[in-house]
């Protein structure tokens, strides 16, 4: 039987698309958690968000410039050692009990995150036959959804448990802040148990195309430009709404748990956005990929209003089922953002990539609503979010008349 070259090498990808989507759900716990902790408002424990998409922000392009400087398998090892470093930054950062010092270590986790996106992608393509890479790129996303089920259900476990009760004396605070540092300490060592293991395999190289060129002309594609705004509202009201759900459901549902919100009722809701994920690619065999988004931000948009009017259990469960239809939305607007860019693809892309920032700059904004107003109000801002979504997917993605593709 003849042996898969490639078969060592695709795993340790995949692995990547399941330690990314790990972090990125942690986060929702982090910011129900640091409130007691550090005795602060919820609009300041959204700065978890902030300081994790700003790392993303701010190291997007810098990633992708060193690995078309180096390689790619650089990029991946260099950007594990940098999520090692940020989730071992917690046992100080506990010590010290420093919002701040979290923040940062935040900051760095998603700085080797930036690398790992930038690079899984493209590895995953040419790991394989070329006609089936579609199908693997699908798969090892899959692991990425994964992770946001598992993720939920290990903070309810880890996290809350045993960590819920007065903390009004410091060393209950400090006891409830060491909680965090197991689980990303765990990370850390399955981190850099895959660092090592990529560094040992011998990988290939995925081709770097055309080096990433600015081109003023860029911004003649309307399409492109509004992707890039309905990109940044889309993930700022994806984290800001995944960062309020525990608030949120506790709040709702008085006598929930923040471990049962996390464990189960955030875990429902992310288990529905990885269905949604599904359930969309397959319907877009049937129907027009921009006339779904339409119909899915428009959904979203009235779930988040019934979640803002109505109260108790029915509330909740109208903000949990928006995320069977944010599902699809990232990808989506990505793909009708940089159709028909030709050689201007890349930088697009990159525009587009840039966009995350929406999830630096929302979640402390849905924050400060939610306390000067109440935790329902929060929702006004993924209500106009999806609702831009919604234009783009009917309006916003056509060209304009007389429009000529990018060669």
């Amino acid at each position: 039987m003849k042996k898969n070259p490639h078969l060592i090498p695709f795993i340790l990808v995949t692995s990547l698309f399941f330690l990314w989507g790990l972090a990125n759900i942690l986060n929702s716990a982090l910011i129900s958690h640091f409130q007691p902790v550090f005795d602060i408002s919820r609009a300041q424990a959204l700065l978890v968000e902030t300081a994790f998409y700003l790392g993303y922000f701010t190291i997007a392009v810098p990633a992708g410039l060193y690995m078309e400087k180096y390689t790619y398998k650089k990029g991946i090892i260099l950007g594990l050692l940098l999520y090692a470093i940020g989730a071992l930054l917690f046992i100080p950062a506990a010590k010290m009990l420093t919002f701040a010092f979290f923040l940062l270590a935040l900051y760095v986790i998603a700085s080797g995150l930036a690398f790992l996106e930038t690079a899984a992608n493209p590895y995953v393509t040419i790991l394989g036959p070329k006609e089936n890479a579609t199908q693997r790129l699908n798969f090892a996303q899959s692991f990425n959804g994964v992770a946001l089920v598992v993720g939920p259900y290990l903070a309810g476990m880890l996290i809350f448990s045993g960590n819920e009760g007065d903390m009004a004396t410091q060393e209950a605070k400090v006891q409830a802040a060491n909680a965090v540092v197991v689980p990303y300490v765990g990370i850390a060592i399955a981190v850099l148990i895959v660092a090592f293991l990529i560094w040992r395999t011998q990988m290939p190289e995925p081709d770097k195309g055309d080096k990433l060129k600015f081109d003023p002309v860029i911004f003649k594609f309307r399409h492109l430009m509004l992707a890039v705004l309905a990109q940044l509202l889309y993930v700022g009201a994806q984290a800001g709404l995944w960062g309020i759900t525990i608030d949120f459901v506790t709040e709702m549902m008085p006598g929930v748990s923040k471990e049962v919100a996390s464990g189960a009722y955030l875990v429902a809701g992310t288990l529905l956005f990885v269905i949604g994920r599904f359930i969309g690619t397959f319907l877009m065999s049937y129907i027009k990929d921009s006339t779904l988004l339409g119909v899915y931000g428009l959904i979203a948009a009235g779930l988040c209003l019934m979640g803002i009017m109505l109260g108790g259990a029915a509330a909740v469960y109208a903000i949990l089922a928006v995320n069977f239809f944010m599902s699809i939305m990232f990808p989506t607007i990505f793909g009708l953002g940089v159709r028909d860019l030709g050689k201007h693809t890349k930088l697009g892309s990159s525009f587009i990539i840039m966009a995350i920032m929406g999830g630096a700059v929302f979640p402390p904004i849905m924050g400060i609503l939610s306390e000067s107003v109440n935790i329902q109000a929060s929702f006004w801002i993924p209500v106009v979010s999806f609702l831009f979504v919604a234009f783009y997917g009917f309006r916003g993605y056509m060209h304009p008349k007389g429009f000529v593709a990018a060669e």
